[in-house]
């Protein structure tokens, strides 16, 4: 009886072994393919006109380098920023001038201001990718060291672009989401509105700025 037992047993250990190097086997087979097809690509030339194309629609501005144009001048903001909801309001002031750069191709607002009784300055840049598709914008200020990077959709209807991204908070050091609502209300105004995540994930409205076309 044990020895039947055990040849049962060399004879499960052999059909596993036997299942095993069918699946390295496999695997092998399939990664060879892939590089194969990898290295066949690689060697295919690719087509020098269609590339020019490509290339010359990416830097070309359009009709949404035209909409960022319209924002080109100086601006004044009213800010308002609440450190946590039901906060107790924060107020400040400042001066906004915008000009498209690059050709053209990039939005560039200068802050200049007072808030919470400091000097206050921060640069934005604004764009729209024509590869993704997207608008981009980036923020770097002089109460911080990041940068905030976001991408959005333009919605034609409402005129308001909803950005999102990701920010280091620089009390917890950990990576939350962040989130913008950008509305064009009329030719001489513009609002800004951030949204801010509690601890516990809720989301709730840290700051809105108001901007006015100084004339």
């Amino acid at each position: 009886m044990k020895k039947i037992t055990l040849l049962a047993l060399l004879t499960v250990m052999a059909s596993c072994k036997d299942v095993e190097d069918k699946i390295k086997e496999a695997a092998i087979t399939a990664k060879t393919s892939t590089t194969m097809v990898e290295e066949e690509a690689a060697k295919t030339p690719l087509d020098s006109a269609a590339v020019e194309k490509a290339m010359q629609e990416y830097m070309t501005p359009g009709e949404m380098h035209k909409t960022l144009a319209m924002d080109n001048g100086v601006w004044e903001e009213d800010i308002t920023m609440w450190m946590a909801p039901g906060a107790k309001p924060l107020k400040g002031k400042a001066t906004v001038t915008s000009r498209m750069i690059l050709g053209g191709r990039y939005q560039e607002m200068t802050h200049k201001g007072l808030f919470m009784g400091m000097p206050f300055e921060g640069i934005c840049t604004l764009g729209y990718d024509n590869a993704a598709k997207k608008m981009v914008s980036s923020w770097v200020d002089n109460m911080g060291t990041g940068i905030m990077y976001m991408t959005g959709d333009y919605n034609g209807l409402s005129k308001t672009v909803e950005f999102k991204g990701e920010v280091t908070d620089p009390i917890t050091k950990k990576v939350k989401p962040s989130r913008e609502l950008f509305t064009m209300v009329d030719d001489n105004t513009r609002k800004m509105e951030m949204f801010d995540v509690m601890p516990d994930g809720k989301e709730y409205k840290s700051m809105e700025i108001t901007m006015i076309r100084k004339k």
